[in-house]
């Protein structure tokens, strides 16, 4: 006789698990879906409140807008300009707010509200191309002041991002010379800057960032220091020589692109204003994974008709392991194999103590008739036919009293499968007429005790949570079903055969 190896088939239940377990981590990585509920994440909402003063005549006022910060994603965009035409215009170098009006006098305002959410893997756009340095020329004496400033940066550094930090640290007030202060004024100091490090061969850049704190209102940009290292851009303070872009700090505009154009009006300026919001984790990942175009990938595209349904469809996995569990492991007896699954269910839906008093009343009244029943000597057809008809309208009748009396416990008594309790009924009844009344009261305390437990396991929130967000884990479930399966071993109810047997040890 051969035996089959079982290799494949825990090979299957492996593959089953690791599958499972690696799409909701990725769920979570990529798409930022919550393993647990109520889980807040921060947004920034950032306000560039444009203000000028018309001139009478056809109006055209273009903003520079983010594509993409480091550090941050951005989630929604929008412009409050009652009476503009409003339009986003992208190009390979910038992307810019535009607004405009035929006729336009006097103070106008105009805003443009972004939300940000803080992301640690977001990096920046990479739509620019491989910048270049542009060469730069100076007339003496500044020409010889600039080479020597160079070759001492150059002669205390190893690297582009060296260099810079080493002239930077050379053109501050506390180490100037004659020589930097033959250059360097306050309104040319970062300009300097970029066209000393472009004149070595190093691509630089200015950018303007909005270090964010809440409930701010009328910030200005701080200008920042930007280089090309031949792979991506760095950002340095250019008054500290510090390196990267603080936490709290949102690059508004990189590059050389004017931050506003006003044509049509005069006297214009920007400020910003910002507020740091708190929302819903889950609420954030599935707008973003929409707007990915991922959204497929959950059940949030469905009416929300149909989405409940699924709630409460996706629930049952767990009280089929539970069930499994109970009568394959601890061996309690129970009155069908899934019915105190769907037992479980209802429970789910009526609350717990309501649901036990409606299913107690429901199949002790049908225990009843079905005696009568019995006495009639119908067929079996005949007599669940009846006795389906006889639970509706034992259903029916109890829905009413509760309403009369104010309890609500009878009206949720319709959620109950009709015909599983009817079987239900009728298994008892044959179980009580050949096997007694206590196999009756073994088995249908033992299917209430699995039904309570699988109610337990499904109502709490994080299993909703988890089975309507995550329903790749149900693979996870199937696999630990199918090992179930395999188990030939004792019970535990079992072992209280062999407590006589410690007498003789």
């Amino acid at each position: 006789m051969t035996v089959r190896s079982r290799a494949p088939f825990y090979i299957f239940v492996f593959l089953l698990i690791a599958a499972g377990i690696s799409i909701a981590t990725w769920r979570h990585i990529e798409l930022g879906v919550p393993l647990v509920t109520g889980e807040q994440r921060p947004v920034w909402m950032i306000e560039a409140r444009v203000d000028f003063e018309g001139l009478d005549e056809a109006a055209q006022v273009s903003l520079h807008i983010p594509e993409q910060p480091p550090g941050f994603s951005i989630l929604t965009e929008q412009a409050a300009s009652p009476g503009y035409g409003f339009s986003i215009l992208e190009t390979s170098a910038s992307r810019r707010a535009e607004w405009t009006k035929r006729e336009v006098s006097g103070p106008q305002t105009l805003y443009f509200k972004v939300q940000f959410v803080p992301e640690e893997s977001a990096t920046g756009s990479a739509r620019t191309r491989k910048p270049r340095a542009i060469p730069a020329f100076w007339e003496e004496p500044e020409a010889t002041a600039v080479r020597e400033l160079l070759r001492q940066a150059t002669e205390r550094s190893s690297s582009p991002e060296s260099l810079t930090r080493e002239l930077i640290r050379l053109l501050q007030p506390d180490s100037r010379t004659q020589n930097t202060t033959l250059l360097v004024s306050d309104d040319n100091y970062l300009q300097l800057l970029v066209k000393m490090l472009n004149h070595t061969g190093i691509p630089a850049r200015t950018a303007d960032g909005l270090k964010l704190e809440d409930a701010r209102r009328r910030q200005q940009l701080m200008p920042f220091l930007q280089i090309h290292n031949g792979n991506r851009w760095l950002t340095f303070d250019p008054r500290t020589a510090e390196q990267g872009v603080p936490e709290n700090l949102l690059l508004w505009r990189q590059g050389s692109e004017s931050l506003l154009d006003v044509v049509g009006g005069g006297n214009s300026q920007v400020s910003f204003s910002m507020l740091r919001q708190t929302v819903p984790a889950l609420q954030l990942a599935t707008l973003e994974a929409n707007q990915k175009g991922l959204g497929v990938l959950g059940f949030y595209q469905l009416p929300i008709e149909e989405q409940s349904m699924f709630r409460m469809l996706l629930l049952l996995p767990i009280g089929a392991l539970i069930v499994a569990f109970m009568r394959i492991v601890i061996g309690v007896r129970t009155s069908g194999t899934f019915m105190p699954v769907l037992i479980a269910v209802a429970f789910v839906q009526t609350t717990l103590l309501p649901g036990l008093i409606a299913f107690l009343s429901v199949v002790s009244i049908g225990l009843v008739l079905r005696g009568y029943l019995s006495s009639l000597n119908l067929l079996l057809v005949s007599r669940i036919s009846a006795l389906i008809i006889l639970v509706i309208f034992i259903t029916a009748g109890l829905s009413i009293i509760g309403y009369q009396m104010g309890f609500n416990t009878g009206m949720t008594v319709t959620f109950f499968p009709m015909v599983i309790i009817a079987w239900t009924i009728e298994r008892m009844s044959i179980l009580w007429e050949e096997e007694g009344a206590r196999e009756v009261l073994v088995q249908g305390s033992g299917s209430l005790f699995v039904a309570i437990c699988a109610f337990l396991a499904m109502s709490t929130s994080l299993a909703g949570h988890l089975t309507f967000n995550f329903p790749e884990l149900h693979l996870v479930v199937l696999g630990l079903i199918l090992l179930m399966g395999q188990y030939t071993g004792y019970k535990l109810s079992e072992l209280r055969r062999f407590t006589p047997m410690k007498a003789y040890d």
